[in-house]
Formats: C-alpha cells, sequence, structure tokens
C-alpha cells in the first residue's frame, strides 16, 4: 500500500502558472520501495510515473527531502503528460 512520505512546504508552478500541492509517495514492491510524486488536490491529482528505487522507505524519504523545485517543476509537466 502507498504511502505519503513526504508533503512540499510550496506549491509548484505549473505551465498554466496555477500552484499545486505536491507529495512524494512511496510503495514497498519486492524487496525495494519506489517513489513517485503526486500533484493537486487529493481528490484529483496528477502523478508521475516511478521517479526513484531505493533499498528503504527511508532512503525514499532522503530522496524527496532533497528534490529542488526546478525538478519537481519538470516532474509536474510529466505528470500532466
Amino acid at each position: 500500500m502507498a504511502e505519503m512520505i513526504h508533503e512540499f512546504s510550496t506549491p509548484v508552478r505549473g505551465p498554466d502558472g496555477a500552484g499545486y500541492p505536491a507529495r512524494a509517495y512511496a510503495e514497498q514492491r519486492g524487496n525495494v520501495w519506489i517513489g513517485w510524486l503526486e500533484f493537486g488536490a487529493r481528490d484529483s491529482t496528477m502523478k508521475t510515473a516511478e521517479e526513484t528505487s531505493q533499498p528503504t522507505r527511508d532512503a525514499v524519504a532522503y530522496w524527496a527531502s532533497g528534490l529542488e523545485p526546478i525538478y519537481l517543476e519538470g516532474a509536474l509537466r510529466r505528470a500532466i503528460g
């Protein structure tokens, strides 16, 4: 089951100029944890495909905590399609 592991404090600016709340999620698959990003309201989210795979949940949380705004902007564009 997916777990929200990080909520970013600043909304991510989309191509339309709107601000989108961003959160990182993780889920264990076999012996690895995968991480992805979701944007928008919880009832209508856009999400990326797998952004990282790590050996532990804590490693995904560490990855998420270091993401820069420019990375999040690119991830939002990928989520929009």
